[in-house]
C-alpha cells in the first residue's frame, strides 16, 4: 500500500534525496520509498513509476514528498523519523561549514569577494531564469542542470557573448576553470594543454590521461552537449577556443565533441585553421578522413589526449592503439556479445562507434541504448531515461549492479565492460559497491561450465580522493581485467569475440580558411586566467572542491520563489529586470 508524507518548507538538494531514498528502502518491511521536492515535474515521475498518490497534489515545490510502499504501516513513521534525524545530521554539518551562505541574490552578491562564476545545479525549469539572473550581475555562468529548452540555451548564450561573459552548459558536468575542479570532474595537474568539450566524461577521459602520461591542464571549458548544434551555433565552443589561443600559457589546444551540424562544424575548423598553435579536434562519432599540417584529427579519446601529450611534448603525432594481450578466458562458440554498462555517455558513445566500425553491425534505434545491434549492446546509465528520480550511476551502482547480473545470466554474452569514473562529485568507493557482484556472476557462471570476461576501465588520476590505483586493485582482485583506457577495453573486447578496429590511415590535406576576429572580451580571458570568485546555486556538495583549490565560493541556498508558479517567476523577474535597467 502507498502512503504519503509530506514535510513543509524544507527544500533540499535533489542528489541528497535521491540517495536517502535508496538508504531507506532498504528497511526491512519496505518495499519502496522515494524522495523529491514537490515541484510538479517531480510528481509526474511519482506517477510514472507507480507511486502516485492523491495526497501528493497537496505538495508544494518547497516541500519533501516521502511515498512509502509498504505492507506494514509501522514502517512510514520509521520511514518518517528516519529522514528527519537525516536531515537533521544534514543541518548541523551546514552549520560547522566554513563556507559564506546566502539565500537571495543581493546577499549572494555582497558576501562574495569580486564574484566572477555562478554555478547552476537547480531544477531545469528554473535554471535558465537564475542563469539570465547571473548574466544581469556579470558573471560568468557553469550551468550543471539539464532540461533547459534549447530556445533558453540560445538566448542566454547570446546574451552572455553580447556581455562578454560565457554560458558552459547547460547538462555541463565538468570542467576545470585556472586548476579549479568544477562539479564531477578530476584533480589534474597544471599544464599547457587547453581543452575545450562539449563532452563531460569525455574531457574527463581526456584530462586523466593527460595527468598519467606527466603533463597538464590548466582549464578545461565544458560547453554544454548542445552546443555545436545548428541552432546554438557554437558560441561557446568558439569563444572558448579564441581564449585559449590568446592564453600565452596555453601550448596546444584539444576540441572535443560528437559530430556537430555541418555548417557549425565548418564553422568552428575555420576559426581553429585561423590559428597558429598545434591543435588536436575529436568528433567522436565521426571517423576521420584526413589531416592537417596544423589539426590532428583524431579517432578516439585516447588517441586525442596523447597526441595532445606529444604536440606538447614537441614530437611529431605517432598514436599506437594498444589491446591487452593473453586474456585468460574459455568462451564458447555460442558466446559473441559484448555488453557495456556504463556511467560515462561519452565512454559509451566511443564503445558503440568502435563496435559498430569494427564488427560492421547497424544499431536498432532502441531507446536508452547507445548500441542495440543483435545480442551486442552498450547503455549509458547517465541518460535521462535511467535517471529520472534516482542518482547519477557515477553515484549509486544499483542500476549497474542489476545490469552485470542480467547480462552474465545470459549465454551468448563473452565479455561485460564497465567504467569506474572517480573524482569530485562520484561515490567515495565504487570500485567495492561494483566488487562483491563482480566475483559472484563470475563463480556463478564457471559453476555452469562458463566463462566470461568483465573488462574495466577506471577514469581518474593519482590526486583523486577516491585512490586511482586502489580503485583498480578492488577490481582486480574481484576478478575484472583492467585496462588503462576506455580505447584499450572496448578494443580488447573486439578481439576477444573475433574482430579488430582498424585504426584510419590519414592523409594530410590543406584548407584556406577565411580570415576571422581571433579576439575575445577580456573578462572571458581574467576567468581563465585567476582563480574563479564563485556563487554557488544548488548543489552544495559541488563547494567542496572549490573549497579545496583555495578558491573563493559563497553558497546560494536556492529555493523556489512565488510557490514554484514558472509563469509568475518569470514576471517577478521581468519587472527586477525592468526596475534595475530603470536606475
Amino acid at each position: 500500500m502507498l502512503y504519503t508524507i509530506i514535510k513543509e518548507n524544507t527544500y533540499q538538494d535533489s542528489i541528497v534525496l535521491m540517495l536517502l531514498s535508496n538508504k531507506l528502502s532498504s528497511i526491512d518491511g519496505v518495499n519502496k520509498v522515494s524522495i523529491m521536492m514537490g515541484t510538479p515535474a517531480n510528481k509526474d515521475i511519482f506517477k510514472s513509476s507507480g507511486l502516485g498518490t492523491d495526497d501528493l497534489e497537496k505538495a508544494k515545490p518547497n516541500d519533501i514528498v516521502i511515498v512509502v510502499d509498504t505492507d506494514d504501516e509501522a514502517k512510514v513513521d520509521e520511514v518518517s523519523h528516519a529522514v528527519d534525524e537525516e536531515l537533521k545530521g544534514n543541518a548541523e554539518k551546514d552549520e560547522s561549514s566554513s563556507s559564506k551562505e546566502a539565500n537571495n541574490w543581493n546577499k549572494a552578491m555582497d558576501l562574495a569577494n569580486n564574484p566572477n562564476l555562478a554555478m547552476i545545479s537547480i531544477p531545469g525549469q528554473y535554471a535558465a531564469m537564475e542563469a539570465d539572473n547571473a548574466l544581469n550581475n556579470g558573471l560568468h555562468v557553469f550551468m550543471f542542470s539539464d532540461n533547459v529548452a534549447k530556445e533558453d540555451e540560445v538566448a542566454l548564450k547570446q546574451k552572455a557573448h553580447e556581455k562578454g561573459l560565457m554560458v558552459m552548459g547547460p547538462d555541463c558536468g565538468t570542467g576545470i576553470i585556472h586548476s579549479v575542479p568544477l562539479a564531477f570532474t578530476n584533480i589534474v595537474n597544471e599544464g599547457d594543454i587547453g581543452v575545450v568539450g562539449a563532452s563531460g566524461t569525455g574531457i574527463q577521459e581526456v584530462t586523466t590521461i593527460i595527468d598519467r602520461e606527466g603533463k597538464g591542464v590548466t582549464n578545461a571549458i565544458g560547453t554544454g552537449g548542445r552546443d555545436l548544434s545548428t541552432e546554438v551555433g557554437a558560441i561557446t565552443m568558439l569563444d572558448s577556443i579564441k581564449a585559449l589561443n590568446q592564453d600565452p600559457k596555453v601550448e596546444v589546444i584539444t576540441v572535443i565533441s560528437k559530430p556537430p551540424a555541418k555548417e557549425v562544424e565548418d564553422k568552428v575548423l575555420n576559426v581553429l585553421r585561423n590559428i597558429e598553435k598545434p591543435i588536436v579536434t575529436l568528433f567522436l562519432g565521426h571517423k576521420p578522413e584526413y589531416t592537417e599540417a596544423n589539426i590532428y584529427h583524431a579517432y578516439t579519446l585516447e588517441e586525442a589526449a596523447r597526441v595532445s601529450v606529444q604536440l606538447s611534448n614537441k614530437e611529431e603525432p605517432n598514436f599506437t592503439p594498444s589491446v591487452l594481450k593473453d586474456v585468460e578466458v574459455k568462451l564458447d562458440d555460442e558466446q559473441k556479445a559484448i555488453k557495456g554498462y556504463y556511467s560515462g555517455g561519452t565512454l559509451a558513445s566511443e564503445a558503440a562507434m568502435l563496435i559498430k566500425d569494427a564488427l560492421n553491425v547497424n544499431s536498432d534505434k532502441a531507446e536508452g541504448f547507445a548500441l542495440k545491434a543483435g545480442d551486442h549492446e552498450v547503455i549509458d546509465l547517465g541518460d535521462d531515461m535511467y535517471t529520472q528520480g534516482k542518482p547519477h550511476p557515477m553515484i549509486d551502482p544499483e542500476k549497474r549492479i542489476e545490469m552485470l547480473e542480467t547480462s552474465a545470466d545470459q549465454a551468448s554474452t563473452a565479455v561485460i565492460m564497465i567504467d569506474n569514473v572517480i573524482g569530485y562529485g562520484s561515490h567515495d568507493d565504487m570500485a567495492n559497491e561494483l566488487a562483491p557482484t563482480i566475483s559472484r556472476i563470475k563463480a556463478k557462471v564457471q559453476e555452469q561450465g562458463r566463462d566470461i570476461a568483465i573488462l574495466a576501465t577506471v577514469v581518474g588520476t593519482e590526486h583523486d580522493h577516491q585512490g586511482y590505483e586502489q580503485q583498480q586493485q578492488t577490481l582486480r582482485e574481484a576478478g575484472a581485467i583492467i585496462c588503462d583506457t576506455n580505447d584499450q577495453m572496448v578494443r580488447t573486447a573486439i578481439e576477444l569475440v573475433g574482430g579488430k578496429v582498424e585504426q584510419p590511415v590519414l592523409e594530410v590535406k590543406t584548407f584556406e580558411p577565411t580570415k576571422v576576429d581571433l579576439k575575445v572580451d577580456e573578462k572571458i580571458m581574467n576567468l581563465i586566467n585567476m582563480k574563479p570568485s564563485v556563487i554557488n546555486i544548488g548543489l552544495k556538495s559541488f563547494t567542496e572542491a572549490i573549497e579545496q583549490s583555495c578558491s573563493e565560493v559563497v553558497q546560494f541556498n536556492w529555493r523556489p520563489i512565488a510557490g514554484g508558479n514558472e509563469k509568475l517567476m518569470k514576471v517577478l523577474q521581468f519587472l527586477n529586470n525592468y526596475e534595475g535597467e530603470s536606475v
